[in-house]
């Protein structure tokens, strides 16, 4: 094994990181309920009274890496950023079917990356917001002064198909972001932990090797709890939840959703339900979400969002960003 002959200049630590860029990729092919109907036994009704879900994509030829890529080459132009310059890519999915390399590894090399820090995160539905909570502390530590944040799935590939308690629910995409050091921190605290009693309420495990869960189990403890956890790291921002421009959870399910917005209290704040669109891509809806937002101009420029993922594992974690600031150019 050749070692590179180029070395990483040492960053300087920094006061905190901020969003410059956000992408996102989905397949072209779309799954309706109606489709599904005639594959197992549900129908447009049954789907959208229990989990709000309208359409879905779902991935043909393309791999996780594929859609990684796309995603992260829409959130380097966006941002203006050259692929040279990144010194850590972070990918979270827990559909990657391969052990070795990482996606993340795939990426890099997809998008033309010089060398930076690679390796993937499996936290299921809230590896996201870890992944760019682990990011954000590599800037502010001085190992990392750009960074590429993805979280991309094809949870088609785990699915079994004659399970209506699961098949309707997914969906495939990737969604990423552009994170770089600032002195004007724009990702606040990560409020992280996870719930053990629960670790095995969501699954993807042998010998099966297809999605599963235990719906009630999960639904009763996000309308239970998630609240509480999503205000504690509001505090943590030192932001009221009335005072946010938006707010994008998981897009688990519109049952979810919708009451936790309601809970947290916040009349005037856009709510992202791209999972009536999308359906529940894990890692990526978050991502997926933030960037249409963004990229659509619904949130206003340096503006205050929750973020907030939560799933298997039993894991949640969740940090308020602010906006890409309009007009400013990287790093200021």
């Amino acid at each position: 094994m050749t070692a590179s002959t180029h070395s990483p200049t040492p960053k300087a630590p920094a006061r905190g990181s901020r969003i410059v860029g956000v992408g996102s990729y989905q397949p072209d092919r779309v799954l309706t309920n109606a489709e599904l109907s005639r594959i197992v036994e549900t129908s447009d009704e049954w789907i959208r009274s229990r989990v709000g879900i309208e359409t879905r994509r779902i991935a043909d030829t393309e791999t996780v890496a594929d859609m990684a890529i796309a995603a992260g080459l829409d959130a380097l132009q966006h941002a203006g950023i050259d692929a040279g310059d990144l010194d850590l890519i972070i990918v979270a999915t827990v559909t990657a079917q391969d052990r070795s390399p990482s996606t993340a590894g795939r990426v890099s090399a997809g998008i033309g990356a010089r060398n930076p820090a690679v390796f993937d995160i499996n936290a299921a539905c809230s590896g996201f917001t870890h992944a760019l909570a682990v990011a954000d502390q590599a800037i502010r530590a001085g190992s990392a002064g750009t960074a590429l944040v993805i979280g991309a799935e094809k949870l088609s590939d785990f699915t079994d198909w004659t399970d209506r308690s699961t098949c309707v629910l997914v969906g495939d995409g990737a969604g990423a972001l552009v994170l770089q050091a600032s002195d004007s921190p724009g990702v606040g605290p990560v409020h992280w932990g996870s719930v053990p009693e629960l670790s095995h309420a969501v699954r993807i495990e042998q010998p099966t090797l297809q999605f599963q869960q235990e719906g009630m189990s999960v639904f009763r403890w996000a309308i239970s709890q998630a609240a509480k956890l999503a205000r504690r790291t509001c505090e943590m921002a030192g932001i009221l939840p009335e005072d946010l421009a938006g707010f994008v959870p998981h897009q688990a399910n519109l049952r979810i959703i919708e009451p936790l917005a309601e809970q947290l209290g916040m009349p005037r704040t856009i709510t992202a339900r791209d999972v009536v669109t999308s359906g529940n891509t894990s890692s990526a809806s978050i991502p997926i979400a933030l960037a249409k937002l963004i990229r659509g101009g619904q949130l206003p420029s340096d503006s205050p969002v929750l973020l907030f993922g939560f799933g298997g594992g039993f894991s949640y974690a969740g940090q308020v960003v602010r906006t890409p600031a309009a007009g400013t150019p990287p790093g200021a």
